[in-house]
């Protein structure tokens, strides 16, 4: 049996009142349609980027698993996509088997991250993207408005889930990579039950408000580089 891999949990502060979609569609269509759009696209392609590099690390699960194409229902599974309906968020799996891989427990660490990585890669693509758009759209129009939102969030969303997934907890790839590097943590770690530990300690951050700072941080980050990037192409 395989091992999953990878984690993909946006967790939009704003959402936390009321049904998501209908909140997001009264502050605009337009924001709704980027939520969706990028939340579908980003666990679909950090799931890929897992597999990606567990096939280069020898380990052929993800193709025989038939994981390896561009479905999100393949990656996210009926769960995960009524969760995504109900409130907003979703999760992705990749099955992978480390025993495989032949750079053994770094191959792990480099499975791990790959995800995450991804995340970053769609961050900057969006963001500098936004810099250009900005610098040489055509300013006022709707449409100059509209791509403004969508290439935003994408970059703020994915630079949260690249954060968010390597948190140092398991199941999350941040506890796969730790447990990787640092091997005294791996009985901790890798312990019986520690992966429903890690949820619960997940979600009880989430409803202290643990993200809401990185999520800001995050949007800052992204308006920062977007402008950095107009400033280069000007």
């Amino acid at each position: 049996p395989g091992h999953l891999r990878g984690l993909s949990r946006p967790y939009p502060a704003d959402m936390a009142s009321g049904w998501w979609m209908h909140e997001l569609w009264e502050r605009s269509p337009v924001l709704l349609a980027s939520w969706v759009f990028w939340v579908l696209l980003s666990v679909m392609l950090h799931e890929l980027a897992h597999g990606w590099v567990a096939l280069w690390q020898g380990d052929d699960t993800p193709r025989a698993s038939g994981h390896m194409n561009f479905s999100p229902l393949t990656h996210m599974g009926g769960t995960s996509l009524i969760f995504f309906v109900l409130v907003g968020f979703a999760w992705g799996q990749m099955p992978v088997s480390p025993w495989r891989f032949r750079m053994g427990r770094m191959g792990d660490v480099l499975v791990s991250a790959a995800g995450p990585a991804m995340n970053v890669l769609l961050a900057l693509v969006a963001l500098t993207g936004l810099g250009i758009w900005v610098r040489h759209g055509p300013a006022g129009s709707t449409v100059h408005d509209n791509l403004q939102l969508f290439l935003l969030t994408g970059g703020w969303l994915n630079l949260f889930l690249a954060v968010f997934n390597m948190l140092p907890v398991p199941p999350l790839d941040g506890g796969t990579v730790l447990a990787g590097l640092v091997p005294p943590l791996r009985p901790l770690l890798e312990g019986p039950g520690m992966r429903q530990f890690g949820w619960i300690g997940v979600f009880a951050l989430g409803m202290l408000g643990f993200f809401a700072p990185i999520q800001s941080l995050c949007r800052s980050l992204s308006l920062g580089w977007a402008s950095l990037v107009a400033g280069w192409v000007g």
